[in-house]
């Protein structure tokens, strides 16, 4: 069948069962669609169901229509070229746990302050460059050594991520870490994680402390989406080989363009304008809507 609709329950959380695939096979069919038999891509975690007959969007309606309340992720496309050749990812609170800048104003005692900044601009309430700046400004006179203290005490990769990026390596991908964060900390993450490259802002720092200061130019929400088509222009492809994820209102423009852009644990701003939203499973629910199977997993 040419469309399938994935199911996905976090492999930490409750467990994908038969129930959750029959409520939304019943809404299908009821939709006029005729359905496939399902294919178990991870026992208890993730499953196709193909379907025909029904446009994706529908499909995908009617589904969350009757797994409401339920901690299942699904997401409808179609079946053709479902494998992305490139991946570009957001670091902070998508391929990581916490916003650097936000732990960082931790050690000036300012952490409330420029959270409440850096959630505005999250929302898209805020221009980036200008908020990037009015933080990164708080921070001026912050030993360098605090780089490293946030790095080593609050800084983990979130569930999911190394699977991600070297499975999607395994099979021929390429992978980039672009962040409107700061290089300090995407280099080492990117090494973490396994990403071929990482881009983002250098914190300028001045007799061991910070400056206050970012290198120019900002790398913001036009930067992702330029390393988006440059990626898959060097590969001689179009973005619709491309896979984007991230949480906040500066990737929107790379998640749009994307072929299959996702928006992860993510801000209602993005989740308007992604083609699939996971709000419950780990960052692995990326390849079981690529079609990958958990024994294809690498780490």
């Amino acid at each position: 069948m040419s469309n399938c609709l994935t199911l996905i329950a976090d492999p930490a959380g409750p467990r994908l069962t038969a129930d959750h695939l029959g409520a939304a096979q019943d809404a299908l069919v009821r939709a006029g669609a005729r359905c496939g038999v399902p294919d178990w891509l991870a026992p208890d975690i993730a499953c196709d169901l193909p379907f025909a007959g029904s446009s994706t969007t529908e499909a995908e309606r009617v589904a969350r229509t009757a797994l409401a309340g339920q901690k299942i992720d699904l997401a409808a496309q179609t079946n053709s070229d479902r494998r992305k050749r490139v991946l570009v990812a957001d670091m902070d609170s998508t391929i990581i746990n916490v916003e650097c800048i936000d732990e960082l104003a931790d050690f000036a005692g300012i952490k409330a302050r420029i959270a409440a900044i850096t959630e505005r601009a999250m929302r898209g309430e805020l221009d980036f460059a200008s908020a990037l700046k009015e933080r990164v400004g708080l921070l001026a006179g912050l030993p360098e050594d605090v780089i490293e203290t946030v790095w080593r005490d609050r800084v983990r990769l979130n569930p999911g991520a190394r699977e991600l990026v070297q499975t999607m390596r395994a099979a021929g991908a390429r992978t980039f870490l672009v962040s409107g964060g700061f290089k300090q900390f995407t280099a080492r993450v990117a090494e973490a994680a396994g990403f071929d490259e990482d881009r983002a802002n250098r914190l300028i720092i001045e007799g061991g402390r910070l400056a206050g200061r970012v290198a120019e130019p900002i790398l913001g929400a036009e930067a992702k989406l330029d390393t988006l088509r440059a990626s898959c222009a060097a590969l001689g492809l179009g973005n619709e080989a491309a896979l984007a994820v991230g949480d906040g209102a500066n990737d929107a423009a790379m998640i749009e363009a994307a072929g299959l852009g996702v928006a992860y644990r993510a801000k209602s701003v993005l989740k308007s304008v992604a083609n699939a939203v996971i709000d419950h499973g780990d960052l692995t629910a990326l390849l079981y809507l690529q079609g990958f199977r958990r024994a294809e997993f690498r780490r």
